[in-house]
C-alpha cells in the first residue's frame, strides 16, 4: 500500500484551496452550474447561454434567446432546487436570469 506524503494533493483540492484563500470560490461553483447546463440542456440551448456567475449568494444566468429566457424564468424555481440539491441549500437563495 502507497502512503502519500504529507504535502501530495490532488489537483481539484488544490485549485480549491487556492480559491478559498483568494476569494474566487464563487467563480468555481458557477463553472461547475454551467457544466451541469451543458449536460442537462440540448446543445443548442446551451449554445445560448452567455455567462453564469454567483454574486451574494444569487445565481446569476445571462441567456441570449428570448424563448429560452422566458423558460427559464417559468421554471425558475425548477432550476433553484436543482442547483441548491446538487450544490447545496445554503449556496444559493435566488435565481436572476437577464
Amino acid at each position: 500500500m502507497k502512503k502519500n506524503k504529507k504535502r501530495e494533493f490532488q489537483s481539484s483540492e488544490l485549485v480549491k484551496s487556492f480559491a478559498r484563500i483568494y476569494g474566487f470560490e464563487d467563480k468555481l461553483i458557477a463553472f461547475d452550474i454551467k457544466d451541469f447546463l451543458e449536460e442537462y440542456l440540448d446543445e443548442s440551448l446551451f449554445n445560448e447561454i452567455r455567462s453564469v456567475n454567483i454574486e451574494n449568494g444569487c445565481v446569476i444566468i445571462t441567456i441570449a434567446s428570448p424563448l429560452l429566457k422566458h423558460d427559464f424564468k417559468m421554471r425558475k424555481s425548477f432550476y433553484l432546487k436543482k442547483f441548491q440539491d446538487k450544490f447545496g441549500e445554503d449556496q444559493f437563495h435566488d435565481l436572476q436570469i437577464l
